[in-house]
């Protein structure tokens, strides 16, 4: 029962949802179709045209736990799928024998040659589907696409499109207990995007911000939504009842200590940073100039400070409600497993002062 009910947990949380396996369509791949959208390519003359990505349990699952095995260094591995008007349908992932560091993944010549290879005999046992991107893990730092990766996926569409970037965060997602994922396509070289409003917000590391912000405006991202089939249930109650225990164990506190002290230690220098250009505006306020254009200058720059203060407190937020509920879980394990039956209720492993979980559980504000 713990087990289904961990499943259906990570379901829930995920939006993982089941196709009907009367009209699971999805599973067909159509080799005459999926030719003629080939030859057609829509997508050549509208870089907009794909606007949905649908990943499968399976495939979310071999990412997440690929990604989660490099630890700090990044991984890289291959997706295999089909089109589907303006949707990517991801069917299966696998994993490329390439050398990452903590800031970058590029496939060497081993890894085309195993990519090939794999792809080649996965044909021969009746997997058809094509290779149609690739995935990589940011570990600790968001889903997004740095100048590396912009140009990488620039070649990808340029030499065998429809092909798409999907991103991992996999210290974000044991720390928030949902997966962290991002997928991304890049527009045609010299194509300049439209005006967009206010993508969601995310926790840039000071590191990596001018990376971020140099290319975020070459790729748009697509809204990913995940699917399962009645073996896919199956197949993940087996993963389950073997390592529930293991995830019952574990704890988002100690696994990702190193990751939450990195996150304190960024937001210890962005207030910082925030703090210096506070100073140098000067005794007498922000700007230095008289008049309406003192007052314009005045306005701007305490705009430009609360945006910075505004971001670093949603930084700051969402690292304490993290660790409220790695907290929580160890209490109520602690509840759960080691209370004494024969301890009265008022001085249970909680001790004297129980826990307010209603105050604890409340968003930060």
């Amino acid at each position: 029962m713990d087990a289904i009910n961990a499943r259906k947990n990570f379901e829930f949380i995920n939006n993982i949802r089941s196709v009907n396996p009367e009209t699971d369509q999805i599973y067909h791949f159509n080799e005459a179709e999926q030719k003629r959208i080939l030859n057609e390519s829509p997508w050549k003359k509208d870089p907009h045209y794909f606007t949905h990505i649908k990943i499968s349990a399976v495939a979310l699952i071999k990412m997440v736990m690929h990604a989660r095995s490099g630890g700090n260094i990044e991984v890289m591995g291959m997706m295999q799928g089909k089109v589907q008007g303006n949707t990517i349908i991801i069917m299966d992932a696998f994993a490329l024998p390439v050398e990452g560091t903590e800031t970058r993944v590029n496939a060497q010549v081993e890894g085309y040659e195993y990519m090939v290879q794999y792809m080649t005999k996965i044909k021969e046992v009746g997997r058809l589907e094509n290779a149609i991107g690739w995935y990589h893990s940011h570990p600790g730092y968001g889903c997004w696409l740095s100048g590396i990766d912009v140009n990488t996926q620039m070649q990808n569409q340029q030499f065998q499109d429809p092909f798409v970037a999907v991103v991992i965060d996999p210290n974000r997602t044991i720390s928030a207990g949902k997966v962290e994922i991002g997928a991304f396509r890049t527009y045609p070289e010299g194509y300049k995007a439209p005006d967009e409003g206010p993508s969601e917000y995310q926790t840039i590391p000071l590191s990596k911000i001018e990376d971020f912000g140099v290319h975020c405006k070459q790729y748009y991202p697509l809204e990913i939504s995940h699917f399962k089939s009645t073996l896919d249930t199956h197949l993940l109650d087996q993963l389950w009842n073997k390592y529930w225990v293991n995830t019952l164990s574990q704890s988002p506190l100690l696994s990702n200590r190193e990751y939450a002290a990195r996150q304190m230690s960024d937001l210890a220098e962005k207030l910082q940073m925030t703090a210096n250009m506070a100073s140098r505006a000067g005794p007498g306020g922000f700007g230095g100039m008289g008049g309406s254009a003192g007052h314009f200058g005045k306005d701007k720059k305490k705009k430009q400070e609360e945006s910075q203060l505004s971001k670093i407190t949603r930084d700051s937020n969402k690292i304490s409600v993290e660790a409220t509920h790695g907290l929580i879980s160890q209490v109520l394990k602690n509840v759960l497993f080691t209370a004494n039956p024969h301890q009265n209720d008022d001085t249970s492993a909680l001790g004297n002062n129980p826990i307010d979980t209603d105050t604890v559980l409340s968003p930060a504000q």
